[in-house]
């Protein structure tokens, strides 16, 4: 998942501070090396853990509208009987925390970061992931990566034929107006909530806006067949992009929400060992040139 936000000083306070989430990887963007590029996780930022910011503060990028087109909620994975001590933790930390009624049989909490994100905490029975634990989450109530992500589009119909066609998802529940899809299994990580609201207005990215998720495939053999099939049905795919850690492709599912399909491999081992991921800006090979440049425009930030 990837989101643009607005302070970076706040956006670490919050993932990393409140939600207790690893700082795996401090880059860039690489299409704007002028902003920074904060990926979350767990210890080593395993597929299903990850949630990725750029913070845009004082680029022009104006507030975007959360809409039809767009994911509009995040959701991470708590251990079942944590909620309360998250609620107790959130609120003491000024933030403003909303009760959601039990959601496929998991009960959870809402809560938006500064940006105007969108956030629930899901407690899940049957989450196996080790999760990382500092700043004060123990192991019985740290996050254990993603649970799910809420997409909103005005029909379905199209939608789901293609996630759950050429993608390989399952339809695995439904609720009035909620149909959830997974990958695998229905496990925590696996899990697309597809809502459909032809009422809602469509979506404008900006800033408190999820610019896109991303789905991990094993080999790059199997990213060029599915970037060709994905063709042959007619859609917008980009060409393969090199992100260091991964190579990824990008296209628009028939709803228009922003769909990535990421290598799993190389990995964010590559530039830096596990012990001090995230401490030190990692910049791609073509940007070292003008690190100095780089590193002078950046806003200064410390790691909660």
């Amino acid at each position: 998942m990837t989101a643009t936000v607005n302070d970076a000083q706040a956006d670490l306070d919050f993932c990393a501070g409140a939600l207790g989430l690893r700082l795996v990887k401090k880059t860039v963007n690489f299409d704007n090396h002028h902003v920074f590029h904060f990926y979350y996780g767990n210890e080593r930022g395993l597929p299903g853990t990850l949630w990725t910011t750029f913070p845009y503060k004082g680029h022009g990028v104006r507030v975007g509208t959360h809409g039809a087109g767009q994911i509009t909620t995040t959701s991470f994975s708590v251990p079942a009987g944590s909620i309360e001590w998250w609620r107790l933790r959130l609120s003491g930390r000024g933030i403003a925390v909303r009760d959601l009624p039990a959601r496929f049989g998991d009960a959870a909490i809402a809560c938006k970061d500064s940006s105007g994100l969108e956030f629930e905490l899901v407690g899940a029975a049957r989450d196996e992931r080790a999760p990382w634990t500092a700043g004060g989450v123990g192991p019985d109530a740290a996050v254990r990566g993603l649970h799910s992500v809420t997409m909103v589009v005005r029909s379905p119909a199209r939608t789901l034929e293609l996630v759950t066609g050429l993608l390989g998802f399952t339809k695995v529940n439904e609720t009035d107006g909620r149909i959830r899809v997974a990958i695998g299994s229905d496990a925590p990580g696996r899990v697309i909530d597809i809502v459909s609201d032809w009422d809602m207005p469509q979506a404008v990215n900006g800033l408190g806006t999820v610019h896109h998720v991303a789905m991990g495939v094993a080999t790059g053999e199997e990213q060029r067949k599915l970037r060709q099939e994905l063709m042959r049905l007619g859609l917008q795919v980009t060409d393969i992009r090199d992100r260091c850690y991964f190579e990824s492709i990008y296209f628009r599912e028939p709803g228009g929400v922003l769909f990535e399909v990421a290598t799993v491999d190389p990995g964010f081992l590559i530039d830096e060992p596990l012990p001090t991921l995230g401490h030190d800006l990692k910049l791609p090979p073509w940007e070292e040139p003008y690190r100095t440049e780089i590193e002078r425009g950046l806003p200064a930030v410390t790691l909660p």
